[in-house]
This record gives structure tokens, sequence and C-alpha cells, in this order.
């Protein structure tokens, strides 16, 4: 049952995915149709194509290979210069070569005068386009936070009694025996199903606090009000003294009274789904600002077997991975349905600072393309000047490939990494 709750795990994470991917290319397909862009395809994923069907001008399928996605757009980039286009031969050679087959690629799809094309478009639609792929995983992973946190909730300590230790722990023993002491909550009578209402006059709402005077009050008398069966009563114990690491490392005696909190889901207001979005964003630009070291850390690891950084960069494949774990842990289906929520909402997080990054062929580099184009024509019109070509950015076709080369490198380092020395939630 494990293997198959982990394999179910799997095909969810894989599943998501595909979601996410689709999502991120409708985000881009709706602006361009509403914009007027003629759109050739919409397609998930890459390689031999499993499904298709032409709806309009469009046709919409599905690729064997589940790791991205993509749009067909008219123009995308001006057309080919008058001489580069009669002649049909790029010359100066490898990248000449990959220059001139991108912009015939992009002048088959133009046709004659038509202004159905990306390129034409003012600067802000084409910033709108290519935002909405990133701005669904965005808007996604909300409602991922949401349901978790709203729907589900946030599992919390309790101030209710689910159960009470069977002795006061000693050092460097980790089984109680007959002759050990009880704790002090069993001997105050404090019993399973006891919601502790108050500690020393101290109204409590949540076991860490309840957990932090007792823990600061070693051998002292304290009087606890506790809740039993809709009546209060107030008993009076004194926390074990037992020895602890403190945060710093250092030994010191704290308190201890014996009983275990009851984990229940404390559901979050409705903002609380963005607010965690907001904080992921955060958390994953830090990681990926400084990406290439944190892929180059685990290559390292992978070569010598060490530990990964709990921060370490996954691939789909180390997310499937842990999808698989958390289908396959010993919890409660609830548990497990979160932590995939969870997975699922961070790997959109990811998708939309990943797309952001200002280089071709990644969104974010459509933006700077289009931007710097907007520029151009403002310092133009500013100068009084003849509006200049719009951008080609087919130039940059060769630093495109440099950066497709390191994301193919990153991208196995990762996938390697994630089979031989994965990351793991057990």
């Amino acid at each position: 049952m494990e293997a198959i709750a982990f394999v179910i795990g799997v095909v969810l994470m894989i599943v998501g995915l595909a979601v996410s991917i689709a999502l991120h290319e409708i985000g881009h397909l709706v602006p361009a149709k509403r914009f007027g862009v003629r759109v050739g395809q919409y397609m998930i994923g890459f390689g031999p194509t499993l499904w298709s069907r032409r709806y309009g001008e469009t046709q919409y399928g599905f690729k064997a290979i589940p790791l991205g996605g993509y749009i067909s757009m008219a123009g995308m980039y001006p057309p080919s210069p008058a001489e580069r286009a009669a002649t049909g031969r790029a010359g100066g050679g490898f990248f000449a070569t990959m220059v001139q087959d991108a912009r015939a690629a992009n002048d088959e799809t133009l046709q004659g005068d038509d202004d159905r094309v990306f390129y034409k478009l003012p600067v802000y639609k084409r910033v709108i386009i290519m935002l909405g792929g990133p701005v669904m995983n965005l808007l996604f992973a909300i409602v991922l936070f949401s349901i978790l946190l709203t729907g589900i909730g946030v599992q919390t300590a309790t101030t209710t009694v689910s159960a009470l230790s069977e002795c006061v722990p000693q050092a460097g023993v980790t089984e109680c025996t007959s002759s050990d002491p009880a704790p002090p909550a069993a001997a105050a009578g404090i019993e399973p199903g006891d919601t502790i209402v108050s500690v020393n006059g101290t109204a409590v709402t949540g076991f860490d606090e309840v957990s932090r005077i007792i823990q600061a009050s070693p051998g002292e008398q304290l009087t606890l009000v506790i809740q039993r069966d809709g009546a209060e009563r107030t008993v009076t114990v004194v926390p074990a003294a037992i020895d602890a690491t403190g945060a710093d490392g250092s030994a010191e005696r704290i308190g201890f009274l014996g009983v275990r909190p009851t984990v229940e889901y404390e559901r979050q207001p409705i903002w609380a789904g963005a607010a965690a979005a907001g904080e992921n964003v955060g958390a994953v630009a830090g990681i990926m600002w400084q990406l290439p070291v944190k892929v180059y850390q685990t290559a390292t690891t992978l070569i010598t077997g060490e530990e990964r950084s709990a921060d370490s960069p996954l691939s789909i494949v180390g997310a499937g991975i842990l999808s698989g774990e958390v289908a396959a842990a010993e919890a409660p289906v609830l548990n497990r349905v979160a932590g995939f929520l969870g997975l699922l909402a961070s790997l959109n997080i990811a998708l939309f600072v990943f797309n952001l990054i200002p280089l071709l062929p990644l969104d974010g580099g459509h933006i700077v393309v289009a931007l710097w184009d907007g520029l151009k024509r403002f310092l133009a019109k500013l100068f009084h000047r003849p509006p200049p070509k719009p951008v080609d950015a087919t130039k940059l076709v060769p630093v495109t490939f440099v950066v497709v080369i390191g994301l193919i490198v990153m991208g196995a380092v990762l996938i390697l990494a994630d089979i031989f020395n994965p990351l793991s939630i057990i």
C-alpha cells in the first residue's frame, strides 16, 4: 500500500505540474487573443504530439514531455531584413546561422502586411501578454495557499491535553520503567481531555504559552485552572526539573509537566493565502538570484555524498519524490492533502519567480525587450527623431542559446541529485 500511495503522490504532482503549465500558457493566450494577436498553437509539453485539435485559427494539444509548454504567436519579432530574406543565407558561422534560422521561423508566422502580430503591439500590451503566464502561476499559488490555510487550516497545538507522559525523562534514558517517577501532571490529577485555562493566573490560549511558563518554573509550585466536562477546577503542580540544551547549545534546567497537547487545524483569515504567497515569493527570489551557486553546491553534494541543504533547489523529479513521500507518509489523509497543496503552491511560486528572470527565452527576457523597445521610441520622440525600427530580438539568439544550455546543465544536475542524493521529508 505504501508503494501504491507513493506512486499516486508522484502522479498527482505530474498532474499538478501539467495544470500549472496549462494555466501559465492560458495567462499568455487570453491577453494575446484579446489584443488581436494571431496564435497558431497552444501546447502543453514538448516533444512528439500526443493529441491535438484545432479550434478556429489555434491548434490546441498535449505533447509527450510535460516539462513546459508554449503558445506560438505571430510575429514575435519583426521580419527579416530585406537583404537577408532575399539571399536566405546567414554567413558568419554557427551563431549567425542560428539567428537566420530564428528569423526564418518567425517569418513563417507573418502574413503579408497583417497587423495581427506581437511586435507591432504597444509596449504595455506586450508586457501584459508576457506577464500573464507568471501571474497565473502566482494566482494559482494564492488559491492553493488559501485552500491550505483558510480551507484546511494550520496545525496548532492547543491547550487541551491529549495524553500524559509515562514518566519524567532521565538523561540518557529513552524508555520508561516501573521505577521511574510519574510525571507531575499525573500526580496532580490532570487527565487526557482536560483543557488548561490559565497558569498562575495567566490566561493561556495556545500550548506554546503553557510550555513557556512550565519550562521557566522547574521545582516551583504552579496553580493551574483546568476545564473538565464543562466545569473549571484548580490544581496545584510542581514541574520536575530536567536537563535540556538551550538555544545557544549550553546545558540548562527546565520544568517538565508531562502533558501532551491536542493538535487541531486552526483556520486562518481569508488573506492568509495571499500573505503566504508573498512570503514565499521573497524566499524563492532570495534563492533564485544565487541559483548557479546553489546548483554548484548541490553538484558538490552529489559527488561527495554530503547531505543537501534544506533550501537546495529541486527539479520536477525531486518535487515528485517529495510528493510521493507525502502521499505515503503514516499520517491522516488531511495532513497528506495539506502537504501536497503546500508543495504544489511552492512549485507555482518558483515558476512565477523563475520566469521573471530577465533573460531570453524566459518571459522576463521578452519583457525587457519590450521595455527596451519602448524606451527607444520614447527617446526618439523626446529628441524629435524618426521612430526607430522595432527591436530585433533574434540578434540575441546566441545569448538565448547560452542561457538554454545553462538551464539544461543545471536541470540535469538537479535531476541527478534528486535521484541519487534526494531531499527527504522523512
